[in-house]
């Protein structure tokens, strides 16, 4: 059977966003969009591992940005205290992971039985207190400061990877081949290969039980899955690879706080991206990234720029209204149209209604 034409422009999308976001540091040749890249290939690993859960399993957690902190926290502590090795790395990352793990069985086999709005109450107050103890454990954690650390020699921007006769860095489309560009494709590559784990997964007979699960509980049950211990495995799998995805962006960012791995504004925007998206279905989580991403870091300037235009031929109100302050208003109108217009995401609306010439 032929995809719809609906399909066909979701993966065609998918493609370019691919295409832009491997070539992002030779087409957009300054810091802030390295950054915007970099943040997309992180929360499109975040998302769609939330997806695994409340998409294809029909659990409602508000204790992802919890697991994402273990392990971002787990690589920071780790090259903090063990300095700038790949052994540190290895062995905050695996710290990172263990201690997800440990809190997911724990969280599932305990709450995985109550009712949905129950078991989200439990996860948001786990995720309450781990921000809590992260900031009042400051020897070890920073506390608000949060902790600056040096990362593996490979990604620091004065590495040189590639040098001509004279010593000096060599650059390919007037690109520094230097440590930074190095830290962007380690980001992209580890994101990359998580993401196609997480898309294999939802096509296999394992994510065939997790749609069964959400769509009938009850009969998933009596057909023979043990719906809880399905349940507790695919929370305990989202964990690790939100765990993963913490530790990359550690890495990445060289600092690592309560503001940027713990805070409730992440799981959010978790959720933002992943309505905008589409529920239940990973290339969801990528156009859902992209357009909040971009949105946070863009939208101010097009408004500040909408707002000058506007002014300078005359017309009353709009400027004051199209002044940048208020980019987070008009992004709520933007996401109420996009509800409203797509109820079921773009990319589940797309694909849901077979849209065809």
């Amino acid at each position: 059977m032929k995809d719809s034409f609906g399909t066909v422009t979701v993966k065609a999308t998918m493609l370019v966003i691919a295409a832009l976001l491997l070539f992002a540091p030779f087409l957009f040749q300054d810091i802030r969009a390295l950054e915007v890249a970099a943040r997309i290939c992180i929360f499109i690993v975040l998302v769609a591992s939330f997806d695994l859960l409340i998409g294809y399993t029909g659990i409602v957690s508000f204790a992802h940005t919890m697991f994402f902190g273990f392990g971002a926290y787990g690589s920071a502590i780790a090259l903090k205290q063990m300095g700038p090795g790949w052994d540190a790395v290895a062995a905050g990352t695996i710290a990172g992971i263990a201690v997800s793990l440990v809190v997911a069985t724990a969280i599932g086999l305990v709450s995985l039985r109550v009712k949905a709005i129950f078991f989200a109450m439990i996860t948001l107050a786990a995720a309450s207190v781990v921000l809590v103890l992260a900031s009042q454990l400051s020897q070890v954690t920073g506390g608000e400061d949060g902790i600056t650390y040096r990362t593996p020699e490979l990604f620091k921007t004065a590495t040189k990877l590639a040098v001509d006769e004279d010593g000096k860095v060599l650059r390919w489309f007037g690109v520094k081949l230097n440590g930074k560009l190095a830290a962007y494709y380690f980001v992209f590559a580890t994101s990359l290969l998580l993401f196609l784990l997480m898309l294999r997964i939802t096509v296999s007979p394992f994510g065939t039980v997790l749609k069964a699960i959400r769509e009938n509980e009850a009969r998933a049950e009596a057909i023979g899955y043990r719906v809880v211990a399905y349940r507790t495995f695919v929370f305990c799998l989202s964990a690790v690879v939100a765990s993963l995805a913490g530790s990359v962006y550690a890495i990445w960012l060289k600092y690592t706080g309560p503001d940027t791995a713990l805070s409730f504004a992440i799981m959010i925007d978790i959720l933002l991206m992943v309505v905008i998206g589409g529920m239940g279905t990973m290339w969801g989580a990528v156009i859902g990234a992209v357009l909040m991403v971009m949105a946070q870091y863009y939208l101010r300037d097009l408004m500040g720029a909408a707002s000058e235009a506007v002014a300078s031929v005359g017309v009353p109100f709009l400027p004051e209204l199209l002044a940048p302050d208020r980019w987070l208003l008009w992004l709520g109108v933007i996401f109420i149209l996009l509800v409203y217009f797509f109820p079921r995401g773009i990319a589940g609306t797309l694909m849901a209604k077979g849209i065809r010439k």
